[in-house]
């Protein structure tokens, strides 16, 4: 069945799907947040943008609270921690970012997760039931998302997850300090009419 979806515009905004809850970050998550990410930074680092100093300190976690209220609130971006259900754990974060309305109905898709709960379809998993928020909660027309070429694990999961390859695009972000080309691949909501389930 699909995912049971929230109010995107309230405080309340939550998706679950069979292991897992997606819902924005809280104050409370600090702790969690930030082993996660300390102890998955060698896994991490070579996919992102260079870490600031400050970043897995508690004012830079309010910051980012403070931030994916407003953006949430603002119909913008939607950005959402992975618990696992289970046991409360958290896995990672995905997040539907750049929202153009207008004429382009689009979103960018951005995720992450700890190095412990990678391989094990939990963000296939989230990446289906967010696909599925977009298109009929927020009403999108299109997702895009951009992977370094070599990054095979993330190109599998935007693969599997219904993505088509795209192009590339160069110098298109700064990851580990550096203007990287990206691979571009996008999914359309015509793609996916009639499909009953997630999988």
């Amino acid at each position: 069945m699909w995912p049971n979806v929230g109010m995107w515009r309230s405080r309340k905004l939550k998706i679950e799907t069979e292991r897992l809850t997606l819902r924005p970050p809280e104050h409370s998550d600090f702790r969690p947040w930030s082993e996660l990410r300390h102890d998955s930074r060698d896994f991490l680092t070579s996919w992102e943008p260079t870490w600031s100093e400050d970043h897995l300190t508690r004012q830079a976690f309010i910051n980012r609270v403070y931030w994916a209220n407003r953006v949430i609130k603002n119909g913008t971006a939607f950005p959402l921690f992975i618990i696992r259900r289970e046991d409360g754990a958290l896995v990672g974060s995905i997040t539907i970012d750049n929202i153009r309305r207008g004429p382009a109905q689009t979103g960018t898709l951005g995720y992450w997760i700890g190095q412990q709960f990678a391989r094990q379809g939990f963000m296939r998993e989230a990446t289906l039931a967010v696909l599925h928020y977009a298109f009929t909660v927020l009403d999108l027309s299109r997702m895009e998302a951009a992977s370094l070429p070599e990054n095979e694990a993330s190109r599998s999961l935007l693969e599997a997850s219904g993505f088509k390859y795209e192009g590339v695009a160069q110098s298109y972000l700064q990851i580990a300090g550096r203007w990287r080309t990206h691979v571009i691949y996008g999914t359309l909501r015509s793609d996916r009419r009639g499909k009953t389930d997630v999988g």
